[in-house]
């Protein structure tokens, strides 16, 4: 089992509590203090460590499997998957999605782009 002591939930946050653990173990995958193959706590215990309800682990833990970045192995419980350099490999192939349907729609550059500052601003924590 891997130490999370580096997850701490900040109560006065404006960002939910379930994006707090899911920002802090993507962190920790990017810093590679996660590893892919680690097991991560169970829902349960993390929510008791943490003192938030299991649903809001549940749902940081389900946010973190649909992004790629753990998997749950049932009663061998939630695995993180993403290794480090994952975010970069995930990010760029966004952005080449992206930039194919703006090119698909004729989005001039500059607007693309402004479209993309916008949606940074709009998830700035």
């Amino acid at each position: 089992m891997p130490n999370l002591e580096f997850l701490k939930i900040d109560a006065s946050s404006d960002v939910h509590p379930y994006d707090q653990i899911r920002r802090q173990i993507v962190d920790a995958v990017g810093q590679g203090r996660l590893v892919a193959g680690e097991r991560l706590l169970p829902v349960r215990k993390l929510a008791d460590t943490l003192g938030v309800a299991a649903n809001t682990v549940a749902r940081a833990y389900k946010e973190l499997e649909a992004a790629g970045v753990v998997a749950t192995k049932g009663r061998a419980g939630t695995v993180v998957q993403a290794a480090r350099g994952s975010a970069d490999a995930q990010v760029s192939k966004a952005a080449e999605d992206y930039a194919r349907v703006a090119r698909q729609w004729g989005v001039a550059d500059r607007e693309a782009i402004e479209f993309v500052r916008a949606a940074l601003d709009k998830n700035r924590d």
